[in-house]
Formats: structure tokens, sequence, C-alpha cells
């Protein structure tokens, strides 16, 4: 039997739905027609706030088969599948003559690589983010230039840190130096985003016809999934009955977090409800879904994930810390407090996992989705005890389409910009970038292999205090 060929931009469609379809065997020829190879290339920025517990964060030594300290243990199961890297700054972040909002200046300056100006008015400056400058140059390839998600409320007015506006703290990415993109935190939300369609009002008839009779977005593209699956080979119609299925899971849990809010939210309250007010934890992990889904079907290459600002001080009693995060980070050496710093910790990197885990578990080409991106994750902090900003707690994870050598601890000379990372994934991304904030070079490092052993570049020690 003979069956189709696909364009890659195929959609389901039904009243007010639009959905993408991610990569089937039928799209291969229309692949590599359009780009020369299989598959596209994405890149995400993960922020997580206030530093790491440095100490349980270092590898102590370079290159392969390194040991994986506590923080990263985790990830033990992916460790072929990142990068650790060493020695990165953001100088732009440090005090200066402006004095304290360091928290501020972690969030405003780590995709800038830019000095923010020290103000809580209307008047704010920073810079043009890279995940922005990727969003001009390849971004029309896609539905969405970018995808911008968060775990809190925005706030893009107001002071906050040390005299700084909150839309420093409140914000990773930005458009231009006054132009905040603003990351969406109800995954209700994201969701509707990644799948409407058509005119807003017949958008808002579709939404208010599942709600009323509890009907799930699948069944208003049904007949137009039943009609394709038709013509597929058995290999595509297992992929789209796995799709259809995951979309299916993570609708079922966002209208679990919508009847938590009916029952258990006042209804004052219930405008501004988010996940977390139940579950951080799932909080996360539907947003790390939405991405996955985003870039499953090409429907953006581009995304940044503030999982929480700098200077948070949300406490984590579900995993026995009832300590305010950012209380604790102004540990001063004190073994408890840093213990659970890295439980914070921890916790991170294993909602992280949970995400690379997602992405290598969709086959793409002769690989994996993850082996096509390009992750970045970390701080804008190093110790947050002395609000560090160089030797950052940067993990890179991917293989960015086989451009990247993972599975190594790497090193590199302190005060390295982070800037040069962000050189080097934009190349990646086939976008033209040869000079970004306060970059070098390129950090030719993460395309090449380095041989296990001892670090040519001490870590900075004063960083990394009396392990708990």
């Amino acid at each position: 039997m003979k069956h189709l060929a696909l364009p890659r931009r195929t959609f389901l469609r039904g009243l007010g739905t639009l959905m993408a379809l991610p990569a089937l065997e039928a799209m291969t020829p229309a692949l590599k027609a359009a780009a020369g190879k299989a598959a596209p290339r994405r890149t995400a920025f993960v922020y997580v706030p206030n530093g790491m517990n440095m100490a349980h964060w270092w590898p102590a030594t370079v290159g392969n088969g390194y040991e994986l300290p506590q923080i990263l243990q985790p990830l033990a199961a992916l460790r072929d599948d990142f990068n650790i890297l060493s020695g990165l700054a953001q100088v732009a972040g440090r005090a200066g003559a402006d004095g304290a909002g360091d928290h501020a200046r972690a969030n405003a300056t780590w995709l800038t690589g830019q000095r923010a100006r020290k103000t809580a008015g209307a008047d704010i400056q920073v810079g043009i983010s890279i995940d922005q400058v990727l969003a001009e140059q390849v971004g029309k390839q896609t539905r969405f230039d970018s995808l911008e998600l968060g775990c809190d409320k925005a706030r893009s007015a107001g002071a906050c840190d040390s005299g700084y506006s909150c839309a420093y703290q409140f914000n990773l990415a930005w458009k231009g130096p006054a132009t905040p993109m603003p990351p969406e935190a109800n995954p209700k939300l994201v969701f509707e985003r990644l799948f409407g369609n058509g005119a807003n009002a017949e958008e808002a008839a579709a939404r208010q016809k599942r709600e009323q009779y509890n009907r799930s977005i699948l069944d208003f593209v049904l007949e137009d999934a039943n009609s394709l699956k038709r013509q597929l080979g058995a290999t595509d119609r297992r992929k789209l009955d796995e799709y259809m299925t995951a979309v299916r899971e993570l609708e079922e849990r966002i209208q679990q977090a919508e009847k938590f809010k009916l029952a258990n939210i006042a209804p004052a309250a219930r405008k501004d409800f988010l996940p977390q007010d139940y579950s951080y934890e799932q909080h996360i992990r539907m947003m790390y879904d939405l991405m996955v889904l985003a870039f499953q079907t090409d429907s953006t290459r581009i995304a940044s994930f503030l999982v929480a600002h700098d200077g948070s001080n949300r406490s984590y009693p579900f995993i026995g810390v009832p300590d305010g995060h950012h209380d604790l980070s102004h540990h001063g050496g004190d073994e408890a407090k840093l213990a659970k710093i890295a439980k914070i910790n921890t916790f991170h990197t294993t909602q992280f996992a949970y995400f690379l885990a997602k992405l290598k578990a969709v086959k793409e080409g002769d690989g994996t989705l993850l082996d096509n991106c390009a992750v970045m994750f970390g701080s804008g902090l190093a110790d947050g005890n002395r609000h560090a900003h160089h030797d950052l707690p940067i993990l890179l994870a991917g293989r960015g389409g086989g451009t990247i050598k993972s599975g190594q601890s790497l090193e590199f000379k302190q005060e390295t910009p982070l800037c040069n990372l962000f050189v080097s994934l934009a190349e990646r991304m086939g976008a033209k970038v040869d000079k970004f904030g306060d970059s070098t070079g390129r950090l030719d490092g993460i395309a090449q292999t380095t041989p296990a052993g001892e670090r040519q570049f001490p870590l900075d020690k004063s960083l990394m205090w009396k392990k708990a």
C-alpha cells in the first residue's frame, strides 16, 4: 500500500482548534527538502534561583567518567546527554557603583549580558536577550517565534530588589532594552495558545463548549485524525497515537488543577490561581511537558523557563524544607542551612531530569528530540550568600543536532563570559551572532572531547564552603 507524503506543516483541524503534528516518516521528504536534514535544532534556557550549594554541584575532575555530585545525582541515567560547564561568569550582574540588587541583576543579565539600569520607574533598560535574538533570526520558521514560561505570577512594574524594577526580577526574555517578554505561568493558557486556532470568537466558543460538556480538545480534531490515520503507515499511526495520548494526559492534569481551583480556592482568588497552589512539582512538570510538545511539533524552536525568580523565598515543606529559599541562601556557612539548600537544588535537578527524559523519549530521525536540542540550565548566581556572579552553575544538555560532545565535565578559565556560550549556541541554531554582550569569542570546548583528568583551572574555593 502506498502511503501519502505529508508537508511538515500539517495540522489536525477542528472548531477553534489547530493541532500541529510531530515529525512523521511521511514528512521525511519535506523535511529533507526544507532543511537538508531530518530534524530542526531547538534551544531552551531554564533558570533556577538563588544560586547553589556549590560544594555539591561541581565535579572534582574533568572529561568523562567524573563522579556525579549530590545535586546532579537525579540526572545519573542521563549523564551521557549533558555537560557541566565551570568557569563561566556574567560580570554585568555585579554590584559596581549600583550597590545592592544582585537578585534583580542575576535575572536581568543572565540571558542579556548587559548591565541593568537601576531604576524602579518606567525607564528600565537592560538589553535584548539571546533567546530573542534567535527568535528574530530563526523564529519565523515556526508558528511561534519563541515561548516564554514561568511558575510565578508576572510582575513588570513597581520596586522589588533594592531599588530595581520588578521587571528585572520577574523576566528572563527581553525583546528590546526596555521590552520584557513576561513568562506565562498558567499552563492552561499555554495549552490553549498551542492548540487554539481561528478567530478569537471561534476559539472562545470552542473553549466554552469543551468546558461546558467536559470534552477534550481531541474531540474536535478526531474526525480529521481518523481520516489521516487511514493514510499512514503502521509506524506513523503509532507515533500519532502516542502523541495524542500525551496531549490528552497533559490536558487531564490541567483540568484536574482547574477542578481543584473551583473546589478549594476562594472565588476572589481564582483568577490568579496557579497549579503551584496545590503542587509546585506538578506545576513545573506541566510547563516542561508543554515545552516538549512545542518542540516535538516544531511549533517553536526557542523557549525560556523561569522556574522561580531570583530572590524567591518560596518554602519547600514537601521535601522537608519549610524555610524560605532566599533566607536560606544567606547561610553564612551554617551547615544545616547549606544542607537544606542542597535539597532544594536537588529538587530542581530532579524536575529537570524529568524534562530531559521526556525529550529523550521522543524519537526523531535517527536519534531523539533531545539529540536535536541544546538546553541550558542554571542560575545567575553561584553562591547566594556572597551574591557571586562568576563560576556560575551551568549545565548544557543535548547534542545540538550532533554539534555538541556531551557526557563531560568541562572547565574554562575563570571569568570566561557566559555570553561566549550564547554565541556558540546561536551558530548551532543557524543565527548570525558574532558578538553578544561581553563575549570574547566562541566556547569551542563544547564541541570537543576533553581527556579525563584533573582540572587545569582551579575552582573558586571561596564559593564552596564546608560540605554539609
